[in-house]
């Protein structure tokens, strides 16, 4: 019997492409080298902004940790140099009623517990305000789309924020879908860095 040969086209529908993506991600043979280059492609790109609190966010389902690289990040700054405020980290807390994010600072060591959706967020510290914005993407597009998981709380929550941060994407380069296109509710990204550098960032 002969067996259909698989299609090499990423399917259209985005809850297929969603899994995916997450399969793909999280069986990449080179993963840990993908992630040791995005860590340095990020500390680089830290260097040329001038941010004071930085959201991001606790990586699940083989994403791309950023919270080493922020902790080389908060130690430029504010630590008895002269040279700036102290930076800060800030990690989103989900709200189910309202499906919104705010962001709770974060510090290595810090007190953590389970958020409504099983994922890990600061206990107990201060709100914080992000100007720049680290954004997990499961995949992205031309144009700065990103594919989420889905749920909207980052482009539900950027609609809502004044002033909105400087908004950052971050993936592996196995994620980008030629084709994908925004819908009416997405927000598109100001940046786009994978392991390879800047995949894509808003004209001037």
């Amino acid at each position: 019997m002969n067996l259909p040969i698989p299609s090499m086209e990423p399917p259209r529908d985005k809850a297929k492409l969603r899994r995916l993506l997450q399969i793909e991600r999280l069986t990449l043979p080179d993963r840990l080298e993908r992630a040791v280059q995005l860590q340095s492609v990020l500390r680089v790109w830290l260097t040329q902004r001038g941010d004071a609190t930085v959201g991001a966010y606790w990586p699940i389902k083989g994403e791309f940790d950023a919270l080493p690289a922020l902790h080389r990040w908060t130690e430029g700054a504010g630590h008895g140099t002269g040279d700036g405020p102290p930076r800060r980290i800030g990690l989103p807390v989900m709200n189910k009623e309202t499906r919104q994010l705010r962001f709770h600072q974060w510090y290595p060591g810090c007190p953590m517990e389970p958020d409504g959706y099983d994922i890990s967020k600061p206990k107990g510290t201060d709100v914080v305000m992000p100007s720049l914005l680290l954004i997990p993407c499961v995949g992205y597009g031309p144009g700065g789309v990103r594919l989420g998981y889905g749920g909207g709380f980052y482009d539900r929550t950027l609609g809502l924020m004044d002033p909105r941060p400087f908004t950052v994407g971050l993936g592996y380069s196995h994620g980008f879908i030629p084709w994908l296109e925004a819908e009416s509710h997405d927000i598109p990204l100001d940046v786009i860095l994978t392991e390879d550098g800047v995949a894509w960032s808003r004209p001037a």
